[in-house]
């Protein structure tokens, strides 16, 4: 397979790290779009010193709009182009709706649905041109949980995502783009917080997994969204693919 340009935003850890170490794996150029410089230059040389694949670190902002303008011009000129798009950052807007304050369930917003929708119509025509490509936007099981007690902000955040997905893998169909979401659990620095500031929920949560664990990063999450962009999967698009050990039942 030719190596792809595949752009992965929040690539200094966790899943994003991960995703993008799966893909440089093969081979591909992977551009490291975050907003600390020296998480992305810890992914890059992990990458480097692997000798599989290229990497680009590119600090972005995602709740800015000149921000991931000028990192996708920056994209067109030096690459030419992009194949794979990754919507991983975002921020988490937790807690009970009482105490939800209005500016974090903003940046909630603005980092995750409309920072999603601003980079998938800057990626649209690029890959129009290219003769198609793929785009994954993260979304979570937090969407389907039995109990939504203090996780409604972060829910309402991840759904708009997903219709977003649905709608964009209707009107891309015919440019030959697939989009979908993936809902990973993984073993990211926000999920060993949440662990560790809330034991007992997450031991009760863990107990739910029938797989009995939490995905890796690059082995469980990455390696599935690599697998998810092959030209096996071109059939696929619009679908949310739970990558959770088989915790969630989406409908």
């Amino acid at each position: 397979m030719a190596a792809r340009i595949v752009l992965v935003t929040g690539a200094g850890q966790g899943v994003g790290q991960g995703i993008a170490l799966a893909f440089a794996a093969q081979g591909d150029t992977v551009l490291l779009a975050g907003r600390t410089a020296a998480k992305l230059a810890d992914t890059e040389r992990l990458i480097e010193a692997r000798g599989q694949g290229t990497a680009a670190a590119i600090e972005c902002d995602v709740k800015s709009a000149e921000s991931l303008n000028r990192m996708m011009a920056d994209v067109a000129h030096r690459f030419g182009g992009l194949d794979i798009l990754v919507n991983n950052a975002q921020e988490v807007p937790n807690g009970e709706l009482l105490t939800v304050e209005d500016a974090a369930f903003v940046a909630g917003f603005e980092s995750g649905p409309l920072a999603a929708l601003r980079l998938m119509k800057l990626a649209q025509p690029m890959m129009a041109a290219r003769g198609g490509g793929v785009i994954l936007n993260l979304v979570s099981s937090v969407i389907e949980r039995w109990d939504m007690t203090g996780y409604g902000a972060y829910a309402a955040t991840k759904a708009a995502i997903r219709s977003l997905t649905r709608a964009a893998a209707a009107e891309w169909g015919k440019d030959h783009i697939r989009v979908l979401n993936i809902a990973p659990h993984a073993e990211s620095p926000g999920l060993k917080r949440w662990a560790d500031n809330n034991p007992d929920e997450a031991a009760a949560f863990f107990r739910t997994i029938p797989l009995g664990r939490i995905g890796a990063c690059e082995a469980d999450i990455g390696r599935a969204v690599v697998a998810l962009c092959a030209p096996e999967m071109a059939y696929l698009t619009g679908a949310t693919v739970p990558l959770d050990g088989g915790q969630a039942n989406f409908g």
